[in-house]
């Protein structure tokens, strides 16, 4: 087998990244894993007694049926919280700063916590209060997830800066340590920043891990200041050799990554199970069941509902602007592609000229587009000064809160995309179609406007393959940050 170690191109030179002092892997994680602590003990015990004192007053209340008054309830509660998310491993080194996972052992650990309480109040008869105790839950529980995703915005920053992040050495051939490189690369907040290359080719011979390889590993480990290997496919290492690359790390220090050869598949369908000493993957297949449907239509409802309420003044100031703004109706109406393939009048807040539609594809002609699927166009002329304002904030999307509520769209699904944009999919972007349309999903929060067509279905297809309750919480809290600081790709 032919090795080398390389650097791998980067807009940041890896070389350079070698010089930087850096602290212990262990070091910023445990500094880390502190600072979630901490955030979290200041929300539970906001929260708690926050709910005590709203409920109860700020006076000494005693506990009806037991010797205990509520202070000291609301300290044993807090403590009680505080363990349970430790014992769920929310603070887990492989749990904390990505993916949804943290979030739903956030939500279990409390969930099932104020569970045992109230089991635990009935079995001993203490007659807690009911309002106290049923404000404490979804009171901590949404202040408990809004702390750690400030956490990870702050995590974020300092990663984009290239610290506190795992700093790994691929081992693999080429093209598959190039796949997975750019993968890392456009996801810095994963936390795995890519230092260098160990490339391997295997020769016609077939010929294993060698004791040559490991040396040059070793040293590449210490000269990149890498502290984890990351095996980047199986084309040029077969099982006995990965497991010889670990048995060459430092235990507890260096870290051995293995990149199973799938993409786009979520962390709740994946669970490993070991047979016969074989690591097996199980990958659950997407499934919508019944329930999924009943809950993810409820939540559209009691949301677009409560939304169209709320933002009833801003929909009437938004439509006197749009009338002032020229000729043409308040509300455009435009048909696009739904579930299953079904057509259905999208409505939007008109932020063209009248007429605009008969201008498109000779802009697109203009601009050389005439071809591609999305029909975007640079420096719309059609947009009005009003028009252009909606669209950056995206407040000319909110008359599809009606579209949701009557059951064409959702808050969050792939986005309708017209019949002449469907015509270009393939067998796989078809995919999209399976579930209804949204406001926002993963990839508007992911680029917007800047994304290409390639990265746009597949971000949609992720989406629709690993659809969870808990995701579409968490892209609609990232919309609400693009809307409000909406960038230079909003247009």
């Amino acid at each position: 087998m032919n090795s080398s170690v390389s650097l791998l191109e980067s807009p940041h030179p890896l070389g350079q990244l070698t010089l930087e002092p850096r602290p212990n892997r262990a070091s910023w994680q445990r500094r880390y894993a502190r600072l979630v602590a901490g955030v979290d003990t200041v929300v539970i015990v906001g929260a708690v007694f926050g709910a005590q004192v709203f409920w109860l007053g700020p006076h000494r209340v005693d506990v009806a049926s037991a010797p205990l008054d509520y202070t000291t309830v609301s300290v044993g509660l807090s403590l009680a919280w505080l363990l349970a998310l430790a014992v769920w491993g929310t603070r887990q080194p492989r749990v904390i700063g990505y993916g949804v996972g943290e979030y739903r052992l956030v939500l279990a650990a409390s969930v099932q916590l104020f569970g045992l309480v109230g089991i635990a109040a009935y079995l001993t008869t203490a007659d807690l209060s009911r309002g106290y105790f049923l404000l404490s839950l979804p009171l901590g529980g949404a202040a408990l997830l809004l702390g750690r995703m400030l956490c990870r915005l702050w995590l974020g920053r300092r990663r984009l800066s290239g610290s506190m992040s795992t700093r790994v050495l691929l081992v693999g051939s080429t093209e598959e340590n190039s796949r997975v490189a750019g993968e890392l690369e456009r996801h810095p907040a994963a936390g795995l920043r890519v230092v260098g290359a160990h490339v391997l080719t295997r020769n016609p011979a077939g010929s294993t891990w060698t004791e040559e390889d490991a040396t040059r590993l070793s040293q590449a480990l210490s000269e990149f200041d890498a502290d984890s290997v990351l095996v980047s496919g199986g084309a040029a290492l077969d099982a006995n050799d990965i497991r010889r690359i670990g048995w060459g790390l430092h235990p507890g220090r260096q870290h051995l990554i293995v990149a199973v050869n799938l993409t786009d598949v979520a962390g709740p369908r994946l669970h490993t199970r070991p047979v016969a000493g074989l690591p097996l993957v199980h990958i659950e297949t997407p499934q919508f069941s019944a329930a999924q449907r009943v809950m993810k239509r409820a939540f559209d409802i009691v949301c677009s509902g409560t939304l169209i309420l709320l933002l009833s003044p801003v929909l009437a100031v938004i439509a006197l602007l749009v009338r002032a703004s020229g000729p043409g109706r308040v509300l455009y109406r435009q048909e696009r592609v739904g579930q299953g393939g079904e057509h259905f009048g999208m409505l939007k807040f008109r932020s063209m000229i009248d007429g605009a539609d008969a201008r498109l594809q000779e802009l697109l002609a203009s601009q050389g587009r005439e071809g591609s699927p999305l029909f975007k166009i640079d420096n719309d002329p059609r947009i009005t000064p009003v028009g252009r304002w909606l669209r950056k904030y995206s407040l000319d999307e909110l008359p599809q809160l009606f579209n949701v509520l009557g059951g064409q769209m959702s808050l969050v699904g792939p986005r309708p995309q017209r019949d002449a944009e469907v015509e270009f999919y393939d067998d796989d972007a078809h995919r999209r179609l399976m579930v209804r349309p949204g406001m926002s999903g993963l990839w508007q929060v992911s680029g917007r406007s800047a994304l290409a067509w390639d990265d746009a279905i597949r971000l949609d297809l992720f989406y629709v393959e690993n659809w969870s309750l808990v995701g579409d919480v968490a892209i609609l809290l990232r919309t609400f940050k693009a809307v409000f600081a909406p960038g230079s790709t909003a247009h």
